[in-house]
């Protein structure tokens, strides 16, 4: 084994060991106390609702995967595409990054009841929800990358009769990588917290509007099992995309 490879298991089990030890003393806790299950339920109750065949946890489950990796997605590409256009057009980037700061700086929340009589009800308005959340710190992380170069490399690259295409494929792009990354980092955590403000606002189906429907009835364990599984969803995309930085970032740094 590697010092990198053992470097990574003994932080992984680290983090493992922490957050077992927060589920064990969230156990002992409410156990010790004798908190009433509708205030905060104990990780054993809160699982048991997983058996609850009424509340369809699987199909709620994939439609707000959908929803976050699709706005997560749209926002990924639209806000790279985005970043490269302005840095070969800086007249256009003049124009309109301040118009998409002014965008950004609407409340979501505000933009749900539009986007729903304009698409109607569904997982596309929860998709966009979650992508007009997400996308601009990727655009603005993106843009700044490709703006990092070193103007030594710049000064070589033309000196080389290096096109446009060549700057960006060999200098811009892999320098940005770091940035690129950065920003889905943080696209990935917004983009939850979007497909679940759509669903919160009107939505038929997925974990969001399963927590609504069970609040009526303060069937608590069921809602917090809710909030887990939102959890996981953000932990698993933001591990996606820890995969992909070690893939395209380190891989390339270690080759070099």
């Amino acid at each position: 084994m590697t010092g990198d490879s053992a470097r990574a298991s003994r932080s992984f089990a680290i983090i493992l060991i922490v957050h077992l030890a927060v589920l064990v003393l969230w156990q002992v806790a409410v156990d010790a106390f004798h908190v009433p299950k509708f205030i905060l339920p104990s990780p054993l109750a809160t699982i048991q609702t997983l058996g609850t065949a009424n509340y369809a946890w699987g199909a709620n489950t994939l439609v707000t995967a959908i929803e976050i990796l699709g706005g997560f997605a749209l926002g990924a590409f639209v806000g790279v595409a985005l970043a490269v256009i302005f840095s070969w057009a800086p007249l256009l980037s003049l124009v309109l990054l301040p118009l998409f700061v002014t965008l950004n700086m609407i409340p979501k929340v505000a933009l749900g009841p539009l986007f729903i009589v304009w698409f109607s009800y569904g997982i596309i308005p929860n998709i966009l929800i979650a992508f007009s959340i997400c996308f601009f710190p990727i655009l603005l992380t993106t843009a700044r990358g490709l703006r990092e170069v070193e103007p030594d490399l710049l000064d070589l690259v033309k000196s080389l009769r290096g096109s446009r295409w060549t700057l960006f494929r060999k200098i811009q792009l892999p320098g940005s990588l770091p940035y690129v990354f950065s920003g889905m980092k943080v696209g990935a955590i917004l983009a939850v917290a979007g497909a679940i403000v759509g669903e919160f606002i009107a939505s038929e189906r997925g974990l969001g509007y399963l927590m609504i429907q069970v609040q009526s009835s303060l069937d608590t364990p069921a809602m917090v099992m809710a909030v887990v599984l939102l959890t996981l969803l953000g932990v698993a995309l933001y591990g996606l995309v820890l995969v992909l930085e070690r893939m395209f970032v380190v891989g390339d740094a270690r080759q070099t």
